[in-house]
């Protein structure tokens, strides 16, 4: 057997062990040969002496979506190995809920071009609730289901949003969907999203099959979850030193990986992806070793990558090379056993993607709005009328139920004089022309307005803002660029970044993405949107499986009941 690259003289975390030990790596192909400290009896090809820098395995992202850096799986491939990341788990709920099971194809097209190993999960919730709440571009049914099984490198279902559907009985759509893929591919983890499930309910859904959680936690819901045998995927939000330190008295290293879910493109570029949050673990109370063990072998092992995870003989040979465990510098990734990234390299410049579809450039079906699309009109002329308000929260995506009276005059109510926003979601996908109104105060801003096409998970057209005319501006600028995410004030358009591909993603270098969402992203926060990740917060405002109260093209909507409920409170 022969042995392509020697490493000698390194630190080789062993998962097994979960501590580093020193010594020399050989790599046959794309595999892990030897690891040790004898002479190898074969010659090698290439030896590189390490001088005793610091190996880790590729690390492992089991639940996140490559469309939330709103960048093409192409790019996004390119930039996720700079981070050290080699294999990752996505979920295509996100274009699949404007082109279907068409749109997965074309990203897993897109995919096969990157040096990352990109894995597949069937989106189980498409739409996330139905089409009673909210309307999408289509819909993953049965038929997708069944196609999806026999696709190349489709590892799992993805997360089950509509907890509520299994709850309701076996005859649901969601309750079908699981029972059929766990028929079919009995292998496959049933991925979770439970956000405050607890006692009866959960119990309902784990005894179903899907036994995983990445969504906002308490040490009650992690004690619950953990203890019915459901594995937990921590985001950035639930890292915290209060979670971390539970773990760790429990010794719970076995039941719990970290997960990006969502990273969007200015926060990928800046801060990094599961890298980051591998050095957010370690600051809220993991060791180096801890936190690199939840980011390799327990996600792989999740998901039943057998040869991932590990750096041991006959493993695939994805790792990470490091100066330093505790400062995470990424100075080289490999994937099966090639170099794709050197941080002091020369790196290729960035082009546009331009390999999917052209109809994926005219998704949006939606005429110019006017200011008449904005006003609330009432049957009666005067007086006043109390108001459902969508409180938007300062730390997570849930939103609370408020009320508040508002004037009115003319038959219609005086919103642009209050202190709350008016948000509006049109359908786009050229289905009813239907939409829904609310009000919305908290944290979201003070002034100015915002209009977006990548809004959870239907991606309809969001509008929100203080005044008609500001909302109106901000939304026919997304309608004539074919989708994006637009910021407008005093009739001026202060930030804009294009999304022409199903409304969802750019065409642009990732760099290019990433300066356009920030200026989005600065331009709200100056407007007094007060929220550690603004985009994400208005997008989820039209998420009706995001507790408690929420907006789409059918009207306001609570998601704990599953029911649309009218603005206006008799």
């Amino acid at each position: 057997m022969q042995i392509d690259l020697l490493l000698k003289n390194v630190h080789v975390f062993n998962v097994y062990f979960k501590k580093f030990i020193i010594g020399n790596i050989a790599i046959s192909g794309d595999k892990f040969l030897y690891i040790g400290t004898k002479k190898t009896p074969v010659v090698p090809k290439n030896v590189i002496d390490m001088s005793g820098k610091y190996i880790i395995p590729g690390l492992v992202d089991c639940h996140m979506h490559i469309e939330s850096t709103m960048c093409t799986p192409r790019t996004f491939s390119k930039w996720v190995v700079k981070n050290g990341v080699t294999t990752l788990i996505a979920e295509p709920h996100e274009i699949a809920n404007v082109f279907g099971l068409e749109g997965i194809k074309a990203m897993v097209q897109s995919i096969k071009d990157g040096p990352a190993d990109i894995y597949i999960a069937i989106p189980s919730s498409v739409p996330s609730t139905n089409a009673c709440l909210e309307t999408t571009g289509a819909e993953i049914g049965s038929d997708s289901v069944a196609a999806m099984l026999h696709m190349d490198k489709v590892i799992c279902l993805g997360e089950v949003m509509n907890g509520h559907d299994i709850i309701a009985g076996p005859d649901t759509k969601t309750s079908r969907l699981v029972r059929q893929v766990k028929e079919n591919a009995p292998k496959f983890p049933l991925e979770g999203h439970l956000p405050r499930f607890l006692d009866w309910d959960l119990a309902q859904i784990l005894y179903n099959g899907v036994n995983s959680d990445h969504t906002d936690q308490t040490l009650e819901t992690i004690r619950q979850r953990i203890g019915g045998g459901c594995f937990l995927q921590l985001q950035e939000k639930t890292i915290t030193p209060e979670f971390i330190q539970y773990l760790v008295e429990h010794n719970l290293f076995e039941h719990f990986a970290l997960v990006t879910d969502d990273t969007m493109p200015d926060s990928f570029i800046k801060r990094g992806h599961l890298n980051y949050l591998v050095k957010k673990a370690m600051k809220a109370g993991l060791t180096p070793e801890q936190a690199i063990y939840a980011a390799t072998y327990t996600p792989a092992r999740r998901m039943g990558l057998s040869d991932k995870g590990s750096i041991a003989p006959g493993k695939i040979a994805d790792f990470v090379v490091l100066d330093d465990p505790r400062q995470f510098h990424v100075l080289a990734t490999y994937c099966s056993g090639r170099e794709v990234y050197r941080c002091d390299g020369v790196q290729e410049p960035e082009e546009r993607d331009t390999s999917f579809p052209s109809h994926f450039y005219h998704s949006v079906h939606v005429t110019p709005r006017t200011e008449d699309n904005f006003t609330l009109h009432v049957e009666q002329k005067t007086g006043s009328v109390c108001c459902r308000i969508l409180c938007v929260s300062n730390k997570t995506t849930f939103v609370q139920e408020e009320t508040a009276i508002f004037p009115v005059k003319n038959h219609e109510i005086c919103w642009e004089d209050s202190p709350y926003n008016l948000a509006v979601v049109f359908e786009r996908h050229g289905k009813n022309g239907g939409c829904g109104y609310a009000l919305v105060g908290g944290a979201a801003m003070k002034k100015g307005a915002a209009a977006t096409t990548y809004a959870h998970d239907h991606h309809n057209l969001l509008v929100i803002g203080q005044t008609k005319a500001d909302m109106m501006l901000a939304a026919n600028t997304v309608i004539e660029n074919q989708g994006g995410y637009a910021a407008a004030i005093n009739n001026t358009v202060t930030a804009f970044a294009a999304l022409p591909i199903a409304g969802i993603l750019s065409d642009q270098p990732l760099d290019v993405l990433g300066r356009q969402i920030q200026g989005v992203t600065q331009s709200l926060r100056e407007w007094g949107y007060d929220h550690p990740n603004i985009i994400m917060s208005l997008s989820t405002l039209s998420l009706p499986v995001s507790p408690d109260i929420k907006v789409t093209d059918k009207g306001i909507i609570d998601v704990r009941k599953q029911k649309i409920l009218p603005m206006i409170i008799d």
